[in-house]
């Protein structure tokens, strides 16, 4: 399976069962069978390990290009070097404006999906309440409830103090959570058409949503109780995606540009009502040195920091279309026109 100058397995990821995006590369590696162990966050075996600049879950441990075994981050990224380096059972669609919707919609999942994600978790008492007795046990098993109940308060009033990180507050819940609701609308739509975004094989943006569905479908009890009431199928779907290591990955598995339902475009349709107006205004207020980012997303204020990495995100997206061929842009075009997208990549 491994190309040659590949990564040593069976790779090493430390994260924990919270955490979406640990969620997201573990049911990825799982797709694509490639070895792997995982390190629990905050165990005595993640003592053990290096530190990685910038503390993100996963943290896989790899060579730099001196060779040094370095701790590594951000899912996106790792999912393309992991494509280079493990042959078979590609999550990168083989048609390049397919790719690039994929593309589009893996970003949407990690950086906007993750806002109705933190919103549910710890804007609600009874998913708050959940979140903060359970997920410090992740790395304290064997912790007493003396012992476990400080770190219980400090870590929920902690992660309160934080939800305006992802733009939650009084005024932004009805916008954030109407998107969730939608999203789920949509996506269910999606899936009477095949079982993944772009045909009968996953894609990175699959594992992308299922990330930040393993703990709105599945542990938050606001969001897991309207999702299996909502779209019971995105439910089941989640649970699906866990392990698809069994599924087959032949090439005609893919969706054709030429072939995409309309579906892709309602869920594209959702990505610039929300995600890109925010990924512009973010922009600007990063580069004009603003405090407080003041813009408005489905028409209603939208108030918050700005944030220097999704600005990033922004630049990367650009960069990929600025990179296609133009007859393959002319195609991703056609899907982008009139979704609100367009405007991501306007100059």
């Amino acid at each position: 399976m491994a190309l040659t100058g590949s990564l040593e397995t069976p790779l090493v990821m430390m994260g924990a069962p919270g955490s979406p995006y640990t969620r997201k590369m573990r049911s990825l590696l799982r797709f694509r069978r490639i070895e792997y162990v995982m390190i629990q966050q905050n165990s005595p075996e993640a003592e053990k390990m290096p530190a990685a600049k910038v503390p993100l879950l996963p943290t896989f441990y790899l060579p730099n290009e001196a060779g040094e075994v370095v701790a590594t981050t951000d899912s996106t990224p790792l999912i393309r070097r992991f494509e280079r380096a493990f042959e078979g059972r590609s999550v990168i669609p083989s048609d390049p404006a397919v790719a690039f919707l994929d593309e589009l919609l893996e970003d949407y999942a990690d950086e906007w999906l993750t806002r109705p994600m933190f919103h549910y978790r710890w804007y609600h008492d009874a998913d708050a309440t959940k979140a903060r007795r359970i997920l410090p046990h992740w790395g304290s098993i064997t912790a007493t409830h003396e012992q476990i109940a400080p770190l219980q308060k400090l870590f929920g009033d902690r992660q309160i103090g934080r939800l305006g990180v992802v733009g939650s507050n009084d005024v932004t819940a009805p916008v954030i959570e109407e998107s969730y609701r939608r999203f789920l609308d949509l996506l269910d739509a999606q899936l009477t058409k095949s079982r993944f975004l772009f045909g009968d094989r996953p894609a990175s943006s699959d594992f992308g949503l299922m990330g930040q569905l393993t703990c709105l479908a599945l542990f938050d009890p606001t969001p897991s109780a309207l999702t299996a009431e909502r779209t019971p199928r995105i439910y089941a779907w989640t649970e699906f995606m866990e392990d698809l290591s069994g599924l087959d990955a032949e090439e005609s598995a893919w969706t054709s540009a030429q072939d995409l339902p309309d579906t892709i475009r309602g869920l594209l349709g959702e990505v610039g009502r929300t995600h890109a107006p925010f990924l512009i205004a973010n922009a600007a207020a990063v580069e004009a040195g603003a405090e407080q980012l003041e813009t408005e997303i489905d028409g209603k204020p939208w108030v918050q920091k700005p944030f220097p990495y999704q600005r990033k995100c922004l630049a990367n997206l650009r960069a990929s279309y600025a990179a296609l061929d133009e007859d393959v842009r002319a195609t991703v075009n056609g899907f982008l026109d009139g979704t609100g997208c367009e405007a991501l990549f306007e100059s």
